[in-house]
């Protein structure tokens, strides 16, 4: 989701079409195969697969009201193949049940904010803008960024800066937000992102892009609970995939693409010891890698929407289910 852009008519025009189409192709040619939109956003992805493979049934999920209504109307024409549903991916299993689908053929995860979330001065995501200090994916969730900059110990911001922002002033950025939540609590970004900007030395500003972004991005993660999610949503998924189902996860940040790597690289490993001389049946791989490392967008796409950059794609094939080897 994050390197969404806009195109001419203000449709949502996703990252690496092309590619994550063919990734996930090869589960997608029967009749009835089911693929499954983890992150739906505005659609872009979903209403490609839906043109290019007339025989599918999409399951879109998204935490996003907004996203979900507009990402409705978007892929009405397709309404009779199509179920979306508000719920975070980790609920994945639960809505499988519900939906009485026993295996898919196929899931895509397009990580992090999307466009519209980016897009929206209100959502409080930009670092950019001023806006109140919100950063909830889902408008219904309890909690906010403020709730947490005003709530929070130093040490616990400290903490979430340093782990999901990757902060090297975390400590000092955190002390200061505490100090200054004494005269006045936090309630836009504009504050937060001058207070951060002045708190991290001069030198230290002139490369990494804007000075505020990593903390954005912590605050964002914790107020989604983002990685935490992400840890129970990829077992999950690979579990719920059919003998040759494949899996796509679509990352923007290290600490994502890191999950996403550990989490296919161990089924794509024998769970037996490495100096056994044969690996007994039922005991195989599961998963088969379809990338080398994490593919990245081209230079051209990324000219076109600099959002793409920082996209890094990786794949899997389910290939062994109950004990069998394709």
């Amino acid at each position: 989701m994050d390197g969404a852009e806009r195109g001419a008519e203000g449709r949502h025009v996703p990252v690496m079409l092309d590619r994550v189409v063919a990734l996930l192709a090869p589960g997608l040619q029967h009749p009835g195969a089911v693929l499954v939109d983890a992150t739906l956003g505005l659609g872009g992805h979903a209403e490609a697969f839906l043109q290019r493979f007339p025989d599918i049934r999409l399951i879109g999920l998204d935490r996003d009201p907004e996203a979900l209504r507009l990402t409705g109307d978007r892929l009405a024409p397709y309404a009779e193949r199509v179920t979306l549903v508000h719920a975070v991916y980790d609920e994945l299993p639960q809505v499988l049940f519900d939906l009485g689908i026993p295996a898919i053929d196929g899931i895509l995860f397009d990580l992090g904010v999307s466009s519209m979330q980016l897009d929206e001065a209100g959502r409080g995501f930009a670092y950019s803008q001023d806006a109140p200090l919100d950063m909830r994916m889902d408008s219904t969730a309890p909690t906010t960024a403020a709730d947490i900059l005003n709530t929070y110990s130093s040490a616990e911001l400290a903490r979430i800066l340093f782990q999901y922002g990757e902060e090297k002033f975390s400590r000092r950025i955190a002390d200061r937000i505490v100090k200054a939540r004494e005269t006045e609590p936090f309630t836009n970004s504009a504050r937060l992102s001058e207070l951060v900007r002045d708190a991290i030395p001069q030198a230290a500003r002139r490369t990494g892009g804007h000075p505020a972004k990593r903390t954005f991005q912590a605050l964002r993660i914790e107020v989604n609970g983002e990685l935490e999610v992400l840890r129970r949503a990829l077992p999950a998924a690979v579990a719920s995939l059919a003998l040759h189902g494949r899996i796509v996860v679509m990352s923007y940040q290290s600490l994502e693409d890191r999950i996403a790597k550990q989490v296919l690289a161990a089924g794509a490993k024998s769970d037996v010891p490495d100096d056994l001389p044969v690996i007994p049946a039922g005991h195989e791989p599961y998963l088969k890698l379809l990338t080398r490392g994490a593919e990245k967008p081209t230079e051209e796409e990324v000219a076109e929407n600099p959002r793409a950059a920082s996209a890094r794609v990786r794949a899997a094939e389910r290939v062994r289910e109950k004990g069998l080897v394709a």
